[in-house]
């Protein structure tokens, strides 16, 4: 398999933030499969020629099927500070979605308790007092009604497995392409969930960061323009 360009949206000396394709496993993936993190070190190496092993944390990762911003961090003292940022739930994390279906509110907020069922390796809601299960929370917000299902905003406030994909898919707008939730529908090598924007604090100039990732061609052919243009 020859190994996908890397697209960097953001680069300083703390910080890489890349959109990741469909297909690609953030890291982790099977021996002699190419993932999003060696792409990244790799890059971080040819680009400052530095010599030895490359430095590189993780601080967010994305599903293969899904893309987007995914941020990685050049040290290890950025790599503690954003961390805690995530934990701590002081990121803004939206993401885009198309669901199967037209009967998508205009809004609205979507509280579950989540667990993972190891049998069948995928995400499920449960009650509440099930052992083990973790709150999942997210809004949303319907962009656009398209000629394939709707377009919605999401805002993630929770950040479990699957969460996205099992939520939406608990209401009945399973993400297209999403076969594991229940989608009916194909959609390229992925699915239709993109990770659009990331707005993070600078770990050493304590400023706002906004990345944000443009939408993969797929999403054009259902009528998206692929353009920075704002939907309503």
């Amino acid at each position: 398999m020859n190994a996908p360009t890397l697209e960097v949206l953001y680069e300083d000396n703390h910080l890489l933030a890349v959109n990741k394709p469909a297909g690609l496993a953030t890291m982790g993936a099977a021996a002699g499969e190419p993932s999003l993190f060696e792409l990244a070190k790799q890059y971080i190496k040819r680009r400052y020629q530095k010599p030895g092993e490359v430095y590189l944390g993780v601080v967010s990762r994305l599903d293969a099927l899904v893309t987007g911003v995914t941020l990685f961090a050049r040290t290890s003292k950025a790599a503690a500070r954003l961390s805690e940022q995530f934990r701590t739930r002081d990121v803004e994390k939206t993401y885009w979605a198309i669901v199967e279906g037209s009967s998508v509110p205009p809004s609205g907020e979507c509280l579950d308790w989540v667990l993972k069922d190891e049998a069948a390796h995928c995400m499920k809601v449960v009650p509440q007092h099930i052992g083990g299960a973790l709150e999942a929370r997210l809004s949303f917000r319907r962009l656009q009604v398209l000629g394939a299902g709707t377009l919605l905003e999401i805002m993630l406030e929770t950040g479990r497995k699957h969460q996205i994909r099992v939520q939406l898919a608990e209401r009945g707008w399973p993400v297209l392409g999403d076969r594991k939730y229940d989608s009916h529908r194909t959609f390229g090598s992925g699915i239709a969930l993109h990770a659009r924007k990331l707005v993070i604090e600078h770990p050493t100039r304590r400023e706002p960061v906004e990345i944000v990732a443009p939408l993969p061609a797929s999403w054009e052919r259902l009528g998206i323009p692929l353009s920075e243009t704002t939907l309503p």
